[in-house]
């Protein structure tokens, strides 16, 4: 009976580690949970803030939904943005994203549309348009590219 009463005493006990060590493992994964998101989450918002602070009049701009203006005017927590010639829509000053640097890179034409003549190292053009010194119409051509003339 003796060797039941063992196989019953070990199965009950249990191994003593050292009572510290969830605590302090618990403590570890705070703080890679702050290095790793808090911290760098907390330091872009303060950037965001400071940019969203130093927005003056005259500057492009682009909004958290997106869109690119022009700041006109600043009154207080509001931003006033010409998204169109004469055209003027208020802002929060929070909902500024990001300011846009004067050179996009974006070529205009005389009569102030964006030029879209991409062409690349080689000479080839992107294949948005029509070949050079090529007439006709998008509806000519079929699925497969050919003419339907």
């Amino acid at each position: 009976m003796m060797t039941g009463n063992m196989a019953i005493l070990a199965a009950t006990s249990t191994s003593k580690g050292n009572p510290y060590l969830f605590p302090i493992i618990i403590v570890a994964l705070f703080g890679l949970l702050y290095f790793v998101m808090i911290r760098p989450q907390r330091n872009r918002q303060r950037q965001a803030q400071q940019m969203q602070n130093q927005v003056m009049p005259g500057q492009r701009v682009r909004t958290t939904a997106g869109m690119y203006a022009t700041v006109v005017s600043i009154d207080g927590d509001d931003v006033v943005l010409e998204v169109a010639p004469g055209v003027n829509v208020r802002y929060m000053r929070r909902a500024i994203m990001g300011v846009v640097p004067d050179d996009t890179g974006d070529t205009m034409h005389a009569d102030g549309q964006v030029a879209d003549d991409t062409v690349h190292s080689d000479g080839m053009a992107d294949g948005s348009g029509p070949a050079k010194g090529k007439t006709g119409n998008s509806a000519d051509a079929t699925e497969d590219g050919t003419a339907t003339t």
